[in-house]
């Protein structure tokens, strides 16, 4: 990974992890002309899952941001996949979409959910600013606090 966005990435001390592989009947990412479809990704770390549990009971709003970047760079490690290492491939970041695992009188979604934008925008400047949804789920993959799924326009 050569090129602006992996200087970028050195310089903001992040390493990319390993892509993971799909859990179900399903690809990473799909590739429709240039637009790059990343299927939900979840906070793994290492094989196992950084935060289990509803936001705003059993995992704080602090750590659930936390829990959101940690799925976005899950969806940068698929976007490096999908552009054969080269960020610099991405135009720009067009959708975020943010589900929270929590309780139905949460609604500190857009907080837990900034974790994910935030990081777009810290990697990829003013190419990183995206349309987006976060909503609430009674429950996620695995138990998790957070999954983000993201799409993106290749030059």
């Amino acid at each position: 990974m050569a090129g602006t966005i992996a200087a970028r990435l050195t310089e903001l001390g992040i390493d990319l992890p390993k892509v993971a592989a799909p859990a179900g009947a399903y690809v990473p990412y799909t590739l429709s002309g240039k637009i790059l479809f990343v299927s939900g990704q979840i906070p793994m770390r290492d094989g196992s899952l950084t935060h289990k549990g509803k936001v705003g009971t059993d995992v704080s709003v602090e750590d659930g941001h936390a829990c959101a970047r940690v799925c976005a760079l899950n969806i940068l490690a698929q976007v490096a996949a999908a552009c054969g290492g080269d960020l610099d491939k991405v135009a720009r970041c067009l959708k975020l979409g943010g589900f929270v695992n929590c309780g139905p009188d949460f609604n500190d979604h857009p907080k837990v959910i900034n974790g994910a934008s935030e990081l777009m925008l810290e990697v990829f400047g003013e190419a990183g600013k995206h349309a987006r949804f976060a909503v609430g789920a009674p429950s996620l993959p695995l138990g998790c606090s957070v999954e983000v799924e993201a799409v993106f326009e290749l030059k």
